[in-house]
């Protein structure tokens, strides 16, 4: 196991010495991919997670964002599994600042690329292997999962997310991108990690959405997969109503004055194609 002190906001990369090393790697296995966990509070789901990514033999970053003792108790006891590594922050971030933490430190531990999966048992991991097939055959690319729900879906969460669907359309001037909300996709570490050297995200809720217009306003490219999404009975959402629709509403402001720069660039690349 291995345990980081806070990152502070501004910071680039984990500072604190590190006893965990990754496990060796070929050479020639220039494809190498994890899982990043942002996790708050999710001692209930979180083991099946691990267990499943594990069986898929894919290690796991869990970035422990300031959870409560009976929460971190369980984290501890999975990091002390082979291919489980620990980062914790001893103050909540946010999901945003857990992942970018997370994919920092994967890079760090020297992996290619990282699957971002959500800690709280709501993505279908049977879909991992094609991801990481996906991810290989296009190693530059962002491969998105878009959502396929069940009946267990809020239907006001549902419909919300049209309205993100919108700003991202008008955002980008493309309906390129399916979803931007999904947390269930397999980030190219190097382009992500350089973007996220130049810009400051969003630390919150408003980072998924962020970061794949900035992606896309480089032309990073994307692939699209469906992947089922089910809301568990007992599921634990750390969505804060006011604080993270402010901090989303701020988010597209930003991006629309960004979309405008840039927007002789983006429609030139429309007629392009």
């Amino acid at each position: 196991m291995s345990t980081l002190n806070e990152l502070p906001p501004m910071a680039v990369a984990p500072t604190a010495t590190v006893v965990v090393t990754p496990p060796a790697q070929p050479e020639e296995d220039w494809f190498k991919p994890c899982a990043v966990i942002p996790v708050y509070n999710h001692e209930r789901s979180l083991p099946a997670v691990v267990a499943a990514l594990r069986t898929a033999d894919l290690p796991c970053v869990l970035v422990d964002d300031g959870s409560s003792p009976a929460a971190a108790t369980v984290i501890d006891r999975l990091a002390e599994q082979d291919g489980v590594f620990l980062l914790r922050h001893p103050r909540n971030q946010g999901k945003g600042g857990a992942v970018i933490s997370g994919l920092r430190e994967a890079r760090r531990l020297g992996f290619s690329h990282a699957l971002q999966v959500d800690a709280d048992g709501q993505h279908d991991l049977s879909g991992v292997e094609l991801f990481l097939d996906r991810a290989s055959q296009a190693p530059d690319a962002v491969i998105c999962g878009y959502p396929r729900y069940d009946a267990s879906v809020p239907k006001g969460r549902l419909y919300a997310r049209y309205l993100t669907h919108v700003w991202v359309w008008i955002n980008t001037l493309s309906l390129a991108i399916r979803d931007s909300m999904c947390g269930f996709r397999v980030y190219p570490l190097e382009p992500t990690l350089a973007l996220l050297d130049r810009v400051r995200l969003g630390r919150r809720m408003d980072f998924d959405t962020e970061i794949l217009v900035r992606l896309h306003w480089q032309q990073q490219p994307m692939v699209w997969l469906p992947t089922r999404v089910h809301y568990p009975a007992d599921g634990v959402s750390h969505f804060r109503l006011w604080l993270d629709n402010a901090l989303i509403s701020a988010m597209h402001a930003r991006l629309l004055f960004g979309m405008l720069l840039r927007a002789p660039k983006l429609l030139a690349r429309r007629l392009q194609r």
